[in-house]
């Protein structure tokens, strides 16, 4: 049985060393949707660093191996899912394929790159988990192409409310090798971010939305 408590504090530590994760409670990051953010996150960078992108891999496949058993074929998520999903298919043996964000616009229009079959129990593999929406979206295509989705593994949540209903709501488990809760709690105990920063962060994961208006206001 894996520990799970300890590879979320390791992979926290991780991501916080190489500033794959970056903290910022004071001096917001705006997201794409315009929203105020204390946390920005890009998991991709994990795949610059060979030790930590091996840890990573390892643990993603156990994860999988111990919450969702057997599986068929591994799915990423375009396009930070897609490396992160090939490597966990590569530790475990199986197929890979990928969801795109859309269809092709030419060719065979295509929405899932790779080969899979109706039947085939499929794990999906994200590197970050928001509100689950786009992860989703890729559970429906490969749903809709025949497959039983046996669930998603991710890099990181940020323990949105939103994001466990979407996820609660199409049926669909999730696991993470670490979250918000953990890398806040090892970003107090490792001086990357002061005791008042640590109230912000907490504000912010109980309602993202009224955090941002009162940052944006205050500005």
């Amino acid at each position: 049985m894996i520990n799970k408590s300890e590879i979320e504090q390791k992979v926290a530590e991780f991501l916080l060393q190489i500033k794959a994760i970056k903290l910022q409670p004071t001096k917001p990051f705006t997201w794409a949707s315009g929203l105020k953010s204390p946390i920005y996150c890009d998991n991709r960078i994990t795949l610059s660093y060979p030790s930590i992108r091996t840890y990573i891999r390892q643990n993603l496949a156990a994860l999988i191996q111990e919450e969702y058993g057997s599986v068929g074929v591994v799915c990423g998520v375009a396009t930070a899912g897609i490396p992160q999903g090939v490597l966990v298919a590569q530790e475990l043996g199986l197929p890979f394929a990928y969801v795109r964000s859309a269809a092709k616009e030419h060719g065979t229009g295509s929405l899932i790159e790779g080969e899979i079959h109706e039947g085939q129990r499929v794990v999906v593999v994200e590197d970050l988990i928001s509100t689950g929406k786009s992860s989703l979206h890729a559970v429906e295509a490969l749903r809709a192409a025949g497959c039983d989705v046996a669930g998603m593994v991710a890099i990181f949540s940020y323990g949105l409310t939103e994001a466990t209903e979407n996820f609660k709501n199409a049926k669909c488990k999730f696991s993470t090798l670490s979250n918000y809760n953990a890398l806040i709690e090892y970003a107090s105990e490792h001086t990357y971010i002061s005791k008042e920063d640590v109230e912000l962060l907490r504000k912010w994961k109980t309602n993202p939305n009224d955090w941002s208006g009162s940052i944006s206001e205050s500005l």
